[in-house]
């Protein structure tokens, strides 16, 4: 899994840039096109089981799909992961993000380290990995970032949003957009970034899909909190962790 397809490793102006400003665009093909085809398949399948849930709300559903393990725990994506985060690695989540064609919801401008808060004893350390299954631009609601936002440390101030309409019922409240950087990607390129940049998407009001998923990881060096995260589960996806007892089999 992921040994197909062609890939390079991340380099030294790589990584001053990533934790510069928080983010990465990666444009070589960490999965073949083969394997794209069998990850988009599962999802189609974990959609047409529950046709209740939106497209964007497939929320770690690798709990329930060990198929997605392989690629989560890929080699070629733990490789980019672990320049960043080091070599021991502890895969935190996974998020299909669907936005249909027209109706797809807005991403409220967000961190990813507001919604863990109290869960973890530090977040400097996380990474998201969001690998487009689509073509994603500007026309069908690509994520947007505000570069360097992560060194405000990534809690911000929210106001409420109409949950309709958006994926979450709240937004940051002092963002510019003008300085956002938009990451288009082709199918099978990704992006990475750090858990406490501020991002958010338009919605898709576009004929296309926009169907990404999200690849979240944390070092092990990092404390998860077993009180915090009850019902939550962690894979150790690679090196060694001080504690074993959170972790699952792969």
């Amino acid at each position: 899994m992921g040994t197909s397809a062609r890939h390079r490793p991340l380099g030294g102006d790589d990584l001053k840039s990533y934790h510069e400003s928080g983010y990465l665009l990666y444009r070589d093909q960490v999965f073949d096109e083969g394997e794209l085809v069998e990850l988009e398949g599962i999802f189609l399948e974990h959609r047409d089981k529950d046709r209740d849930k939106r497209g964007d709300e497939f929320d770690t559903p690798h709990f329930q799909d060990k198929r997605l393990l392989e690629f989560l725990l890929a080699p070629t994506l733990l490789d980019l992961v672990e320049c960043i985060v080091g070599p021991n690695i502890v895969l935190w989540s996974s998020h299909f993000i669907c936005k249909d064609p027209f109706v797809g919801r807005a991403t409220p401008w967000h961190e990813d380290s507001t919604y863990w808060m109290g869960r973890l004893s530090s977040y400097d350390k996380i990474v998201t990995v969001w690998l487009a299954l689509d073509d994603v631009d500007r026309e069908n609601g690509c994520m947007r970032v505000i570069p360097g936002s992560h060194i405000e440390g990534g809690f911000s101030s929210y106001k409420p949003v109409d949950g309709s309409m958006n994926t979450f019922e709240t937004e940051i409240s002092d963002i510019d957009p003008s300085d956002a950087v938009a990451f288009e990607l082709r199918r099978g390129q990704c992006s990475l970034h750090d858990g406490r940049i501020r991002h958010g998407a338009d919605a898709n009001t576009s004929s296309r899909r926009r169907l990404g998923y999200t690849m979240r990881y944390l070092s092990a060096d990092v404390e998860v909190f077993p009180e915090k995260n009850v019902g939550h589960r962690l894979w150790l996806a690679r090196g060694k962790a001080a504690s074993n007892d959170l972790f699952q089999v792969p």
